[in-house]
């Protein structure tokens, strides 16, 4: 289930970095996961990505949640409940907290960041326990140096959002790094075409983004794109995308609460 958030999280930094225009507190989108099954495309999760004000004793944040789900007629099979939120100033995006709750056919794994920007470091806590493993829970922390402008994957998603996408050049590419399992990840993606293809939204003219992982396997091959809107909302309207045992799909289902 990682693998349909990973998808997803690409930065276009060869284009100047916006203000957050694209979303406010309130928006919600829901969008069906697919997996090829035996050479048939099936619906077997729905993913939301939600927004929120949080208010604090020194500010008001915006909470990033993203939740995946197994339909039910599939939990006796791979049963997913996943959390990932992050904590970010509303305007900058630049993310303070981050936590990652997930369990995924027995498996359990509770990661949380801190951000430390002004060194450049990363308190971090990974938290497993297996449903092979009979001693309980096993915990690593640690406090990790990081490069300038590393975000985690739930912040990235939704910084793509707020790039200035239309300025940028058919065929350009570049790299961006996301902090993923205690690691930086690094991104190269490439701006291949505008397309307009049809949604549960409607048709809806979009960026069309290829997708490639440069030092990690996670995704296979070049089949791995992503599909924004080529509006003031750049909602992630449709991806695909493939990994070592099949591929998949993220396709909208609704959006509600857009700032424009």
């Amino acid at each position: 289930m990682k693998h349909l958030f990973l998808c997803l999280a690409l930065g276009i930094t060869v284009i100047a970095t916006a203000q957050n225009n694209a979303f406010i507190g309130g928006e919600k989108l829901t969008f069906t996961a697919g997996y090829n099954m035996s050479g048939l495309m099936t619906d077997f999760a729905q993913v939301t990505m939600e927004t929120s004000n949080v208010t604090t004793k020194n500010s008001t944040l915006l909470r990033l949640k993203c939740k995946a789900t197994t339909y039910t007629k599939w939990d006796n099979f791979f049963k997913i409940r996943d959390l990932y939120e992050s904590y970010v100033n509303p305007r900058t995006l630049t993310p303070y907290l981050y936590k990652r709750d997930i369990n995924e056919g027995g498996h359990y794994k509770f990661v949380k960041y801190k951000f430390n920007h002004k060194s450049r470091t990363v308190q971090s806590l990974i938290r497993k326990k297996s449903k092979n493993f009979e001693s309980g829970f096993w915990d690593r922390e640690s406090t990790n140096k990081i490069n300038g402008g590393t975000k985690d994957i739930v912040t990235t998603i939704y910084h793509l959002r707020t790039l200035d996408i239309k300025k940028a050049k058919i065929g350009d590419s570049d790299t961006f790094t996301v902090l993923f399992d205690g690691e930086e990840t690094k991104f190269r993606f490439t701006y291949v075409s505008k397309e307009t293809i049809n949604t549960n939204l409607g048709k809806k003219e979009c960026y069309k983004l290829r997708i490639n992982l440069t030092n990690n396997n996670a995704l296979k091959g070049n089949g791995n794109f992503l599909w924004l809107t080529a509006d003031e909302n750049k909602i992630p309207v449709y991806a695909k995308f493939k990994v070592a045992f099949g591929s998949g799909e993220l396709k909208i289902k609704s959006a509600t609460g857009l700032k424009n």
